[in-house]
């Protein structure tokens, strides 16, 4: 499939952010507390500096290379063979992510909401949502970022500034935890909520002006890295590091307790619910449309559109192979932080070894 190369930085910027805030939003407070207790936020925050400096090596690869795929200025750097087998790792890596954030939004949806509804059929519904509009062009996928967008951000933003009036920021000394020791394996665990930066991969050949790539990256991991430590300083805020130890799904809890000035509405978490299907379907969506888009590149298909449905049972099959919601975490853990390697790891290396060849693309 040719790309036309018409995504404005703003819309880069939204398409990444959006990538970010996914499924893990509910789940993010405890990740937090469990590595650094009161220290949550900073240690929050450290988490997604640790991912800004994989997303600057992706967007410096994207201005060297403007008009080549990752898979190709790989191949440019690398060499074919080797190049092949880290782009091949890369794919499976973002395709059993795929799997993990389906069966994640199906635990939540068959929890919290359609009790009665079977697990599979929620998983093969949201595939379905997202394996559609995989057949179209980036251009498509760029306007279905940039529209859900605000629906996102908005209800998230207003739910947290409501919430401070339960707060007690008492809850947040002192700053830096009562666990110092882990916090330098907590900037891992929280690293893992920002690899999102992936899609830059996919986003910079297709810009109007690649090198404004690295504005727009920044742009977006600062809105969903802003969002992520608001979530965490108001959940830690309103009940404590020792009580969202015990909760699953600390901002759900927090959306139930959040309500409207007069109570014009008591309880906000249908409205937190019907913003975070919308992060769901668009994090899900990159990460659906980046796997068949990057396979369609590696093995030089002229389209991607077959694609879509032939990795549908694949996805499928992976999101329901954990026992138990227990399992998945489990996986969840792993797969992130071994998907460090991906996204910070392997841009890096391509990084060093382009600039000590001197290999550079074609300019814009």
């Amino acid at each position: 499939m040719k790309d036309s190369r018409h995504i404005t930085v703003i819309q880069a910027a939204t398409i990444l952010a959006s990538t970010i805030i996914g499924v893990g939003i509910l789940t993010l407070p405890l990740s937090a507390v469990q590595a650094a207790d009161s220290g949550a936020p900073l240690v929050t925050f450290a988490g997604m500096l640790l991912a800004l400096i994989g997303l600057i090596w992706i967007t410096l690869l994207g201005m060297r290379f403007p008009k080549q795929s990752f898979v190709e200025y790989s191949e440019a750097i690398l060499g074919k063979w080797f190049a092949w087998g880290g782009s091949a790792l890369l794919i499976v890596f973002i395709g059993i992510l795929t799997s993990l954030v389906a069966r994640e939004f199906g635990e939540v949806v068959v929890t919290a909401i359609l009790k009665q509804t079977p697990l599979e059929a929620i998983v093969l519904a949201m595939l379905l949502l997202v394996a559609f509009p995989s057949r179209k062009g980036i251009e498509i996928f760029s306007c279905i970022h940039y529209f859900y967008f605000p629906l996102l951000l908005v209800p998230g933003l207003l739910i947290i500034v409501l919430s401070f009036r339960n707060a007690e920021f008492i809850n947040l000394e002192p700053i830096w935890g009562n666990n110092p020791s882990g916090f330098l394996l907590g900037i891992l665990t929280l690293g893992t909520s920002f690899q999102g930066s992936f899609i830059m991969m996919m986003v910079i050949p297709a810009m109007r002006h690649p090198r404004k790539s690295l504005p727009a990256g920044v742009w977006g991991m600062l809105i969903a890295g802003v969002l992520y430590v608001m979530v965490v300083i108001a959940s830690v805020s309103v009940f404590g590091a020792d009580e969202i130890k015990l909760t699953l799904w600390p901002t759900l809890e927090l959306a139930k307790m959040t309500s409207l000035p007069a109570n014009i509405l008591e309880r906000l978490d249908a409205l937190f619910l019907i913003a975070w299907v919308i992060t769901v379907f668009t994090s899900l969506f990159s990460c659906y449309y980046f796997t068949v888009y990057a396979i369609s590149k590696l093995f030089r298909l002229a389209d991607q559109r077959m694609l879509s449905f032939f990795m549908l049972p694949i996805i499928f099959t992976l999101a329901v192979l954990p026992g138990n919601v227990v399992q998945l975490y489990q996986i969840i853990q792993i797969a992130g932080q071994a998907g460090l390697l991906f996204t910070i790891a392997y841009p890096g290396l391509l990084l060093f070894v382009a600039i000590v060849r001197k290999k550079k693309g074609i300019k814009e």
